[in-house]
């Protein structure tokens, strides 16, 4: 697995090839998929969970305060809470994958 090289393939890719499949210019299919994103971040802010059938769930959660040790000096230090976006994969992708 060392030897693979994982691709990353950006937004503006995948705009491209939906364009051409359906039929649509690159740039109004970068604007959709723009505000796609734009819609999805702007509903996880509001603290609502984000379905995309066939894909997953996005939603945030909340990470409370605790103690962790500077790995370097062994001290104890407070670590402030934070919000992560969490993704739980559908069982469509986990099976197709």
């Amino acid at each position: 697995m060392a030897d693979e090289k994982i691709i990353t393939i950006p937004l503006s890719k995948i705009a491209a090839e939906l364009a051409e499949k359906h039929e649509m210019s690159k740039k109004a299919m970068g604007e959709l998929l723009g505000a796609f994103v734009d819609t999805t971040v702007k509903n996880l802010k509001k603290g609502n969970k984000v379905r995309v059938t066939g894909l997953g769930i996005f939603q945030v959660r909340k990470r409370p305060a605790r103690m962790g040790r500077n790995p370097a000096t062994g001290e104890a230090i407070k670590i402030k809470a934070s919000k992560k976006v969490a993704f739980r994969a559908a069982k469509e992708l986990k099976e197709s994958i």
